[in-house]
């Protein structure tokens, strides 16, 4: 197939392609259980869509691309162009920040990405032995969409390992940066991971947990059918609270949470705090096939280390009880890796147009991938695991 010139079109969303056209590219594997990962699949994408959370006036404009082979889809990626950097998580304000005071214009500019949504995944999404010519005509094709609209840049963020290679290897600039994962090593429950940690760190999460568990209620999930509009109703509140705090006003609107409901309830692990017979706080959390993805916390009550029994702990427990492989926790936070959760790297792909720009960002990488390398062995020598197995 490497001699196949692939046709590329550009969609105004995903309501152009139907579900099944586009889920063949972005999960061909889910014919067997589910996705590899939710956030890529038709049903996603079209809620953020739908509930106007991207779209006119925010900033997220989608221009999802389509590559057929003989009339047929054989590849996709889900694009946007963006007036702000905004909802990405992998930062480039201080680059539009440069190339603005240098009297360049950074916006608009390309992301192939999922909004808001800082889980790594693939990006280039293809059929079944499509994978290196719908990457490299996909790739092209961004690159010439830029380049014939006078863009600054163009931005493919999270994707795999493997993607960020092909893309430099295509002369793409790659970026490393980093989250921290909990990996599950084969522990038969809860107290199996803590055996694996330093006694230290294994009292402080026993003592956080027990702390936890004094504000008073009680912890429950809810995934499928089990989840009622009175538990959205009460994240929405917790989400409002979070995004008002971190981001100025909330990246999702209340009308996606219903999307999600109608056409992705089974996707979602809602863990909820309820006391006095009232949810007080909650983490939302999408299932994958070998994964759980932490998205979201809120609360609207503050007892101590409830965040950590609900976002971190209450994860763990999950994946043990259902077999995952890891749990992605979202970006930032070094306060995981007392929690288990280590560092590891991850991917983007950068093309600027500006040559000088170009070759300040280049230099930029290098030293800041370096950093990162070397922060990750430092954080990871300091993590919570024994340092060696425990005596027999």
């Amino acid at each position: 197939m490497d001699d196949i010139a692939l046709d590329v079109s550009v969609l105004s969303g995903l309501g152009d392609i139907a579900a099944a056209e586009w889920d063949a590219c972005a999960c061909p594997e889910a014919g067997a259980g589910r996705p590899r990962d939710p956030f890529t699949t038709h049903r996603f994408l079209l809620a953020l869509e739908r509930s106007g959370s991207v779209g006119e006036g925010t900033g997220w404009q989608p221009r999802p691309l389509i590559a057929r082979a003989a009339g047929e889809i054989v590849a996709a990626l889900p694009l946007y162009v963006k007036s702000h950097s905004q909802g990405e998580y992998i930062f480039d304000h201080g680059w539009a920040d440069a190339f603005e005071r240098a009297g360049g214009r950074y916006y608009p500019k390309l992301q192939a990405t999922v909004p808001f949504t800082p889980a790594t995944g693939r990006r280039f999404l293809t059929k079944p032995g499509w994978e290196a010519t719908g990457r490299a005509a996909l790739t092209q094709a961004v690159v010439q969409i830029a380049a014939d609209n006078g863009l600054s840049s163009a931005h493919i963020t999270f994707c795999t390992a493997e993607e960020a290679e092909a893309g430099a290897a295509m002369g793409l600039l790659h970026r490393i940066t980093q989250q921290f994962h909990w990996e599950n090593r084969g522990y038969a429950d809860f107290d199996g991971f803590l055996a694996d940690l330093a006694s230290r760190k294994r009292k402080a999460i026993r003592k956080e947990r027990a702390g936890a568990a004094d504000f008073g209620g009680t912890i429950r999930h809810f995934t499928g059918a089990a989840i009622e509009p009175a538990h959205w109703d009460a994240f929405w509140a917790f989400y409002q609270d979070t995004g008002s705090r971190k981001w100025g006003r909330p990246y999702l609107t209340r009308a996606f949470f219903d999307e999600v409901q109608a056409t992705m309830r089974d996707d979602v692990l809602l863990i909820l705090a309820e006391r006095g017979g009232r949810p007080v706080a909650g983490a939302l959390n999408f299932i994958g096939r070998d994964t759980l993805y932490g998205r979201y916390w809120g609360a609207v009550e503050d007892h101590p280390f409830l965040h950590f029994e609900c976002c971190y702990y209450q994860a763990i427990d999950y994946a043990i009880a259902h077999g995952l492989a890891r749990v992605e926790a979202g970006a930032q936070g070094d306060h995981k890796l007392a929690r288990g959760y280590l560092p590891v790297e991850t991917h983007s792909l950068h093309w600027i147009a500006d040559p000088s720009f170009r070759t300040a960002v280049a230099r930029y990488l290098d030293a800041e991938a370096r950093a990162v390398g070397e922060e990750i062995e430092v954080l990871t020598d300091y993590g919570p695991f024994r340092k060696s197995p425990p005596a027999s």
